[in-house]
This record gives structure tokens, sequence and C-alpha cells, in this order.
């Protein structure tokens, strides 16, 4: 009978030691996936600093749209940004004006005029 004593005391020592590792095991994988899983820490501070990315983005992409905003109202309400406009981009002169053109440097494509109707050639 003591044996049988010694027997259920060293399973009570085994089934502790067990639940104990099972314990630590589950523990370890739950860090790891929170640490690393789909939705854990890294991939949070990888979406965190895309989101940082975009907002700038954002913010330099309104930036531009007031400015271009600006610009289209200046250029349907004021006479001397349409001139200034269409002497640099169409490459107009006024009568008795002669636009001398400096090369584009390499890798620009110049500024085209525009094309005249055939009828207004002849």
């Amino acid at each position: 009978m003591n044996w049988l004593r010694e027997f259920a005391e060293k399973l009570v020592q085994w089934r502790t030691l067990l639940a104990t590792a099972v314990i630590g095991v589950v523990a370890a994988f739950l860090f790891a996936h929170v640490l690393a899983g789909n939705n854990g820490w890294v991939s949070y501070r990888q979406k965190q600093a895309e989101y940082q990315k975009l907002q700038q983005e954002v913010l330099r992409i309104d930036e531009e749209n007031k400015r271009l905003d600006e610009e289209i109202k200046r250029l349907k309400s004021d006479p001397k940004a349409i001139e200034k406009e269409a002497r640099e981009q169409l490459r107009y002169a006024k009568p008795g004006e002669v636009i001398y053109l400096m090369p584009e440097p390499r890798g620009q494509q110049p500024a085209q005029p525009p094309q005249q109707p055939e009828s207004a050639r002849r």
C-alpha cells in the first residue's frame, strides 16, 4: 500500500509540472501571436506608419488643389494672367513683337503652338 501512496504523490507532482508546462507553452504562443500575428503589434506599427504617410499625401494634394483652384479663378478673371499663360504656353505675341525661343533642356518637350484650321491658312 505504501507504493500506491508514493505512486499517487508522483502522479500529482507530474500533473502539476505538466499543467505548468502547458500553461507556459500556451502563454508563449499567445505572446508570439500578439506580437507577430496578422493583427499583431508589428502589423499595427506598419499600418500606423502607412497611415501617417497617407495623411501627409492627403495634405500635399489638398495644398496642390488649393493652388490649382486659385490659378483657375485667376485665369477666369484676371486678363494679365490669361495673357501670361497665352504668351508662355501658346507662344502668342502682340502685333509687331518678335519671339526668340531658347532650346529646351534635354528631356523636356517643347510646347506646341496651336494648329490653325485649314481655312485660316489660306
